[in-house]
């Protein structure tokens, strides 16, 4: 396979046309563009004919043969640079060593760009089958058309065009000319490979950019270089939302190699994607722009949220969801069950601010030129960035460009999580390239990443259930309340979004009669946004925990109780329940409960879950599931806790229900990494802040999982199922967390309730 691999491939707007689409493609190529969520499909011919669709994706076949097929999101270890081409090059019957893949800039014509929410398969599984069964189609009627045959005795393999009948062939390369002038096949007419057939889906293999990533000639955002650049660091507000009051800058530019200071403003209102404003060193490299920054002297204005303490601001978020707040899913009475029960047992859980804490820090880099009346005329912007498409709409409006004039170029990325698809850090690139007149390029330090993050938000969730004579509840009610994700986008928004709560607390899947699922309501005192998995981290954290502990005080084993929690096999009706269900069909994408039940199921009967009683003080087992991003993972967790308190994961065991793989190796190591993650975020995530500002400023602070830490063995079992394609690298987060403490709870006998394990004595004796 032929990849760029020295440099970041740049490819404008103007190149999604068949003629400049491919450099050097040749006059007879076959380029193909497909609005497949609406069933359309044309061949390119200019330029203007593209401005009138909406294009998910585009495949070109080079008289050579050489298969171009255009990647749309972005990678940053996923795979997913490689398994959406590789779904288009199974349909179309390409020789995989004759694919090229060429990076999409940003453009809202291609569709869905932004590679989060664990919705790429999801979203274009189907598109990209489509893409390649119509070229394919194609190819297989101008070799029919050239030989003067039935279309239907033609058959495409493995880069060739069979006769079925007189087993003459013809390359692919040899009929794209003749393919090119031929009417697009409609989607009725297209019949897509039976699974029986499929070369590539379902099979593991190796990345594209993996032999460049790990000889280290991968261009990531911090490699990203464009001619003459400036590099800039920031001085932000220790505070969010404060302000620059006055700043001396006469050290910094005594500083070798700085260039200019510039100020940058902050937002007004709601933070969105906009700077945090502050001072901007630029200068001939990022260690001088550094020490230029350190010799800043800056008066601040704190701002409103000068006073956040979390320790007092979790207390509040306590007090609240012990009191009734606004129901967003009820059925039955469940207050009135609970008022009347003999037994009530209730718990209350904390988690606090999570770091997204990428290995490569946010970064960018811009290059704005203006005309003579300061007017920008045109803005690239290079970086490593999930989203390009919101790299436009925030860069635009600032640049006064329209956002599709805004050209973004994706590298690779190094890690992201969430982080990298809010693109704050883009804007600031921009506006210091419109500033200096060079190419800036924007570095943010680890220091820089975890004070001024997006920060996952702080929650508490109180729990409480009515307990019948059989141990089972009769009612369960449920509170959250954490600053929501919206109040980025809407200036005092303090209410979780419908959508949020729908991770792991209204969409509770237990069979009880008697719900009362509930909300309440916390001002955000620090930018909010979404981290793998989300509010499942919080909210499944709560019920799955307070599952085990109901196990526990009915003296039942956790696996059962838990089957029996959710009761009989069905599907749940989303609309009855008021529930979006991510957007998806409930036809394609149903709460199946038999399949949750079934990853509990295959999890147990992976980890010999029946030794559980037999281990003796400070070993355990503990079990949890979710259904999350549309997938389905049961976790089981062996711990081994010390005398003095020191935990170790010998084991994990996962198993994941996702629907149709695309590649199974991705499945695995994408919850390899999760169950990594999950590790760190449940015994060390910690994001404190005290007098508005963060306490933790870097990894001795925030500290990572290390190789003593993370689980010693991580188990992958992978449903088979010819479901349609759900999430897996979100999917893999939410169980690990109560799975572990469940665990730590039988080897110790104490219940952590508090996230992180690591503000807790767990010696024993």
């Amino acid at each position: 396979m032929s990849l760029p691999n020295n440099e970041p491939t740049v490819v404008e707007r103007t190149s999604l046309s068949r003629r400049r689409f491919l450099a050097g493609a040749s006059a007879g190529s076959l380029v193909l563009m497909g609005n497949f969520a609406s069933g359309r499909t044309i061949t390119l011919g200019t330029e203007s004919e593209v401005e009138r669709f909406n294009p998910d994706f585009f495949v070109a076949i080079d008289s050579d043969g050489t298969v171009t097929i255009l990647a749309h999101r972005s990678e940053m270890g996923t795979g997913i640079r490689t398994g959406l081409p590789r779904v288009v090059a199974d349909e179309l019957e390409a020789d995989w060593n004759r694919v090229v893949i060429e990076q999409a800039p940003g453009d809202k014509r291609l569709g869905d760009q932004n590679t989060d929410g664990s919705n790429s398969i999801r979203f274009f599984f189907d598109r990209m089958r489509m893409a390649g069964a119509v070229a394919r189609t194609m190819l297989e009627r101008a070799a029919a058309k050239k030989w003067g045959v039935d279309a239907t005795d033609c058959r495409a393999e493995l880069h060739v065009v069979k006769h079925t009948k007189s087993n003459r062939t013809l390359e692919f390369g040899d009929l794209v000319e003749l393919a090119s002038d031929l009417e697009v096949p409609s989607p009725k007419e297209i019949k897509f490979k039976p699974r029986s057939q499929w070369r590539y889906i379902g099979t593991d293999f190796k990345i594209a950019d993996l032999d460049d990533i790990v000889t280290g000639r991968a261009v990531f955002g911090i490699d990203a270089r464009m001619d003459n650049q400036l590099y800039a660091v920031v001085a932000r507000p220790p505070v969010a939302g404060g302000k620059v009051v006055s700043f001396d800058a006469a050290e910094a530019r005594k500083v070798p190699g700085v260039v200019e200071v510039i100020e940058i403003a902050g937002y007004d209102g709601a933070p969105n994607f906009l700077p945090l404003g502050g001072i901007a060193v630029c200068a001939t490299s990022t260690w001088a722009a550094w020490q230029g920054r350190n010799a800043l002297s800056i008066e601040w204005d704190h701002g409103p949220n000068a006073d956040y303490d979390t320790d007092v601001y979790a207390q509040e978020l306590t007090r609240t969801t012990q009191k009734p707040c606004k129901v967003l899913r009820r059925s039955g009475d469940a207050n009135e069950t609970v008022e009347q029960s003999a037994k009530v047992v209730k718990a209350d859980y904390s988690v606090p601010h999570l770091s997204h804490a990428p290995m490569e820090t946010t970064c960018a880099v811009a290059n704005v030129t203006t005309d003579e009346t300061g007017k920008v005329t045109a803005c690239h912007v290079l970086a490593a960035t999930q989203n390009p498409q919101a790299v436009q709409q925030a860069v635009g409006p600032v640049m006064g460009m329209a956002p599709a004039d805004v050209l973004v170029n994706v590298t690779l990325l190094g890690s992201g999580f969430g982080r990298k698809s809010k693109p704050d850090y883009c804007v600031e690139a921009a506006v210091l390239s419109r500033e200096t007149g060079r190419p800036v390029h924007v570095t943010w330090t680890r220091e820089d990443d975890l004070r001024h993050d997006y920060f996952h938000a702080i929650a508490a969730v109180h729990a409480e259930a009515a307990i019948g004579e059989d141990g089972m509840p009769t009612a369960w009610i449920q509170r959250a309340a954490y600053p929501t994700i919206g109040s980025t986008f809407v200036a005092g928004a303090s209410e979780p979004a419908t959508w949020e709560a729908e991770m792991g607390l209204t969409d509770l899947p237990y069979d009880i009669p008697n719900l009362s699922l509930e909300v309440g309501q916390a001002k955000a005192k620090t930018r909010i946004g979404w981290l793998r998995s989300v509010c499942h981290i919080q909210q499944n954290f709560a019920v799955s925990s307070f599952a085990d502990e109901l196990a526990h005080e009915a003296g039942q084993d956790p696996l059962k109780y838990l089957i029996a929690l959710l009761g009989r096999d069905r599907r749940i009706n989303m609309k009855e329940a008021g529930l979006g269900n991510r957007g998806a069909s409930p036809e394609d994408y149903p709460y199946d409960v038999g399949r949750l039940k079934n990853v509990l199921k295959r999890v147990a009967d992976a980890a010999d879950w029946g030794r559980r009683g037999t281990l003796p003080k400070g070993k355990g087992l503990g079990i949890a599931c979710c259904r999350s991003f549309l997938g389905y993972t049961g976790h089981v967790v062996e711990v081994e806790v010390t005398q003095d308190g020191v935990v170790r994961i010998p084991h994990v065991w996962v198993s994941i229900d996702s629907g149709t793989v695309v590649s199974p190796d991705r499945v695995r190591s994408q919850v390899e990494g999760a169950a990594i993650m999950a590790t760190t975020q449940a015994m060390y995530g910690k994001v404190s802040f005290k007098k508005g500002r963060t306490v933790e400023t870097n990894y001795d602070g925030y500290r990572m999982s290390r190789m003593s830490d993370s689980p010693r063995e991580i188990h992958v079992d992978i449903v088979d199922s010819s479901a349609a394609p759900a999430g897996v690298g979100e999917t893999g987060v939410p169980s690990f967390a109560p799975a572990l403490c469940n665990a730590i709870f039988v080897a110790t006998g104490k219940r952590i309730r508090d996230l992180p394990i690591n503000d807790h004595d767990l010696k024993w004796s």
